[in-house]
Order: structure tokens, then C-alpha cells, then sequence
């Protein structure tokens, strides 16, 4: 194999995996607890018609994130959510039925994030490959333009489904995910009571929308520095 050839697939396995590292990249940044606090803080949020105080639902959220966080299998890190109890009484706080959906998510955002791994060291790694010589820059530059770009009119895409039909989205997106039938709770559930169809909404806004941002950037700097090369 040339080099020339060696190089052209580097670009090209930049630009595919750009779209993937953005995406996830922006999920890891979602699933942590000051997402919950941002959020219960709006004063337009809806409150819980079944009794739990905005403090109550932050600490227990706080309990659910750090479950989706731990670096112990599913299995094992379930116990934290096993643990907790709906406040002021002895009863559990999820039943059985929602110990194990969140199974099922942690083995999601687990997987998940070993994709971002390995999205990161080809995006990372193949752009330092293709920018570290003057000859490959070029190389390396087109990668970026075009790898943001791709992700711009992936999330163009994604975040219009989200405005115009949320509901389709968010169904089509556990029944891709999740079995179905294990994935649909009552209202009074905790689940539910905890995140509410608000809570997704506002984080798909922001998880597509800080994505999209990082997309047009990439995509801006590798359009500015490829012509700053051919000049």
C-alpha cells in the first residue's frame, strides 16, 4: 500500500468517525449531575403531581446518574438503586420492572462510551497522523471539513425530528435501544415522576444542539485552515 493510499484512508476514517465522537462526545458530557440541577433549578419545570419536591427529585437523580457513572457492571452497581427508598417511608424507591430498565441503560451508555473510546483515538490519532507533516496537512484539514460537515447534517436532521416530532423520536429511539414493552412505565412510577418527558426533551435540545455546535466549528476550522493551505 502507498503512502498516498495509507493516507487517503486515514482522512476517510477521520471523517466517518467524526460524526460518532461528536455525538457521543456531547452525550458523555449529558450524563452527569449538573444536568439535573440545571434543570430542576427552571422555575417552569413540572412540578411532581404525585408529592416529590424539586430537593427530593435532585437527590435521588443524583443516585441514578452516579449508577449510570459507576465503573462496576451493571449487575453489581445496581445495588445503589436497590437501596433507595421513596422519602418518608420504608417502601423502594424503583420496582423491578425499573431496576431492570436502568440495567439495560447502564449496559447502553457502558457500551456507549467504550464507542467513544474508540471513536476518540481514531478521530484524535488520525488527526495528528495526517497534521503532524506538512505534506499531509491538506490531507488533514479535508478530514476535518468533511467530517464536520457530515456531522452537521446528521444532527440538522436529528434535532429537526426532536422540534417538529419529539414523541415519534423518543419511541423510535428505545425501541431501536431497549426491548420492547421494558422500556413504558405508569405514571405514578418513579421513573417517570423523576424523568419526566420534559427532562428528555430538554436534554435532546441540548445534547443535538451542543453536538451541532461542535460540528459547524470542526467544520469552520477545517474550511479556514484547508484554504489558508492551499493559499
Amino acid at each position: 500500500m502507498s503512502h498516498k493510499t495509507l493516507m487517503a484512508m486515514i482522512r476517510w476514517v477521520v471523517a466517518l468517525a467524526m460524526p460518532i465522537f461528536i455525538i457521543l462526545l456531547s452525550a458523555r458530557v449529558m450524563v452527569n449531575t449538573w444536568y439535573p440541577r440545571f434543570e430542576y433549578a427552571k422555575p417552569d419545570f413540572p412540578p411532581d403531581p404525585y408529592g416529590f419536591t424539586q430537593a427530593q427529585r435532585l437527590e435521588l437523580a443524583t443516585v441514578c446518574i452516579n449508577f449510570l457513572n459507576a465503573p462496576e457492571p451493571p449487575e453489581t452497581a445496581i445495588a445503589m438503586l436497590e437501596a433507595l427508598r421513596l422519602p418518608g417511608t420504608d417502601r423502594p424507591l424503583f420496582n423491578r420492572y425499573e431496576l431492570s430498565h436502568m440495567v439495560d441503560v447502564k449496559r447502553l451508555t457502558d457500551a456507549l462510551w467504550r464507542v467513544l473510546t474508540a471513536a476518540s483515538v481514531l478521530v484524535v490519532g488520525g488527526s495528528a497522523v495526517l497534521l503532524a507533516r506538512r505534506p499531509t496537512r491538506r490531507d488533514g484539514y479535508a478530514a476535518l471539513y468533511v467530517g464536520g460537515a457530515l456531522t452537521t447534517a446528521i444532527l440538522i436532521v436529528l434535532i429537526t425530528l426532536i422540534l417538529v416530532s419529539w414523541r415519534w423520536f423518543f419511541i423510535a429511539f428505545h425501541d431501536v435501544f431497549f426491548p420492547p414493552g421494558t422500556w413504558t412505565f405508569d405514571w405514578t412510577d418513579s421513573l417517570i415522576r423523576l424523568f419526566p418527558d420534559r427532562f428528555w426533551f430538554d436534554a435532546g435540545v441540548l445534547l443535538v444542539g451542543g453536538a451541532l455546535a461542535m460540528g459547524i466549528v470542526v467544520t469552520a476550522a477545517g474550511w479556514i485552515l484547508g484554504r489558508r493551505t492551499r493559499g
